[in-house]
């Protein structure tokens, strides 16, 4: 049985349409991932299920219940996209508050060495990075011992190896028998935890499935990138059957298609006497996907 179901969902700002119809569900235990270019709709959708905005109209339900109900709260915890605590709190002082408000709370302390936080909790808010803000953010969102935890853009702002360490930390969550809901417009990190990922654009689900079967969507589409020792018209490349675009970028050569698309390119370049340098090979990638159902970036 889903732990989430949303049907139809639909929200406006004035004359603005946030969400125009997006229906999903969430199985217990997976990292559902809610990906899409900045201005989506992705944020209101996940503020609607957790029971901070009230759509115009559709349906969601909660563990069986409507997001208002006030039992949810100890059962889902939420990590906003602009959290913040005053700079003068300390970790444990956070932690003390937020547990407060939970009728049986978990053991921040546990939380804290599981989280890495331990010897930070004499440390203010103000004097943390942005890898130990988001790991707090996560402890937060855990204190209730909730059932589903919502991370909304948990990495954004992270230097990689900070952004590596939150990864590390969601899936021992998922570990633990938490589901997650996870809104990101990152693409490695979408392919990386996600089970399964809902793209929304302008509002609308324009694909749900798995990070692998968005990128099978496009077929087997590969990338070869080299630099010629010698020009080389585009006419020979393209009037390959493998070949389906050829483009130039700067010195580079860059050969999209399909098959056996090395062989034949590297023995067109072999008949006219032209070595291949700086040769990658790139197959088909989830930003590829996004960009082909979204026509855009998801930095966009």
């Amino acid at each position: 049985m889903a732990v989430i179901e949303v049907q139809n969902l639909r929200k406006t700002y004035g004359d603005t349409v946030a969400v125009r119809d997006v229906s999903f569900t969430v199985e217990p235990g997976e990292i559902f991932g809610i990906l899409g270019p900045n201005g989506a709709g992705k944020t209101t959708t996940v503020e609607s299920i957790a029971g901070l905005r009230a759509p115009d109209s559709g349906t969601i339900r909660v563990l069986g219940r409507d997001p208002g109900d006030k039992s949810l709260r100890r059962d889902v915890g939420v990590q906003l996209q602009e959290s913040q605590l005053p700079d003068k709190l300390t970790v444990s002082e956070a932690l003390d508050l937020y547990a407060s408000f939970y009728p049986e709370p978990a053991d921040w302390r546990a939380l804290t060495r599981e989280l890495g936080l331990t010897e930070k909790l004499a440390t203010a808010y103000g004097k943390l990075s942005g890898g130990q803000k988001q790991r707090l953010s996560i402890a937060l969102a855990l204190i209730g011992g909730p059932q589903i935890a919502i991370l909304d853009e948990l990495t954004t702002g992270l230097d990689p190896q900070a952004r590596r360490d939150t990864w590390d930390l969601i899936e021992s969550v998922r570990a633990s028998g938490v589901t997650i809901v996870l809104v990101t417009h990152f693409m490695e990190e979408a392919e990386r935890l996600c089970d399964r990922l809902a793209v929304i654009d302008h509002g609308h689900v324009v694909a749900l499935n798995t990070p692998a079967g968005l990128i099978a969507g496009l077929g087997a589409e590969q990338r070869i990138r080299f630099r010629p020792s010698a020009p080389i018209a585009d006419e020979l490349l393209t009037a390959l059957p493998e070949v389906r675009e050829v483009r130039r970028h700067g010195p580079q050569i860059e050969v999209v298609g399909v098959g056996n698309l090395l062989h034949a390119v590297t023995s067109v370049l072999a008949v006219n006497q032209i070595i291949a340098a700086d040769l990658r090979i790139e197959q088909a990638s989830l930003d590829d996907a996004f960009v082909q159902l979204t026509g855009r970036s998801a930095k966009e």
